[in-house]
């Protein structure tokens, strides 16, 4: 599809704090109480240094457009959908409310391939967050970039089946709701503008989705929280990595499974008629 040579090890930086504030929208978004000692939850540095590209700058799926100049961290391409398909994460200290933070961005590799859909960009993306000059997370982001379906495709993913998510064989299980107003407020904390999340017309009449999207990191925070929820700690997780397997669609039930095998954490989010979702593994914080 192109020699991208040029964008590798290409490198942006972000700063911003964690305040109280963001630490309390963020535990509210989420149906929950801050923390007593403001350690922020483990998947929150996802809402800092989020991206601050102008309003005119957005392209037609809301994200910031991508172009030739040294400036643009990614290359542009003639594919219409993204999405975050997987990550890899080490969790090294906690984050203080408070605390100055930096994110290091660098490119570490695109190419394309030609899956059943079509032509694929995958890019990877190596993020560093350091708060008061600590590295706090290192994390490895894999997006996909794909051209829309064709006019008339049947809308992903397909309409809920008979079946029921079967919750034997996991140590712990929740169901969730993530209604539209959730995907809005996260879509908030993220500033991100891809019209998937708040868009109903854009998602099921552009990009051919069955309805709005929820969000990837979305999900693998939830999952995060199971796990906090079921270890009894904020920083219940040494490191975590996820894969999208399947959306997940907002106002649709939404069950998270965790169980211990093998001295690891194997995570799961599946649809209310047991399709999966989301796989995801870990290890526990010492």
């Amino acid at each position: 599809m192109g020699d991208f040579g040029a964008w590798i090890g290409r490198e942006d930086v972000r700063r911003d704090d964690l305040t109280d504030s963001l630490l309390a929208r963020w535990c509210g978004a989420l149906d929950r109480d801050a923390p007593a000692d403001r350690t922020a939850p483990q998947g929150l540095h996802w809402c800092l240094c989020t991206p601050d590209a102008p309003t005119t700058a957005l392209g037609p799926d809301g994200h910031p457009k991508r172009d030739d100049s040294p400036a643009s961290l990614l290359p542009p391409l003639p594919l219409e959908r993204r999405m975050w398909a997987a990550g890899a994460l080490e969790f090294l200290s906690p984050i203080a409310a408070g605390a100055p933070i930096e994110r290091r961005t660098r490119v570490l590799s695109i190419s394309d391939k030609h899956g059943a859909t079509g032509p694929l960009v995958f890019a990877e993306l190596a993020h560093e967050t350091f708060a008061g000059g600590t590295l706090t997370v290192r994390e490895t982001q894999t997006l996909v970039y794909r051209d829309a379906p064709p006019r008339g495709s049947p809308p992903a993913p397909p309409p809920l089946g008979n079946t029921r998510f079967d919750p034997a064989g996991w140590d712990a299980v929740r169901a969730v709701h993530p209604t539209s107003a959730l995907l809005f407020r996260y879509s908030a904390l993220t500033f991100n503008t891809h019209r998937i999340h708040y868009d109903h017309p854009y998602a099921t009449g552009v990009e051919g989705y069955r309805g709005l999207v929820v969000h990837g990191p979305l999900i693998a925070t939830l999952l995060l929280d199971l796990a906090r929820r079921t270890l009894g700690s904020e920083t219940a997780v040494a490191t975590f990595s996820f894969r999208a397997v399947s959306p997940a669609v907002a106002n649709e039930p939404l069950h998270l499974a965790l169980k211990h095998q093998d001295g690891a954490l194997v995570l799961a989010a599946y649809a209310a008629d047991g399709r999966q979702i989301m796989a995801a593994k870990g290890t526990r914080a010492p």
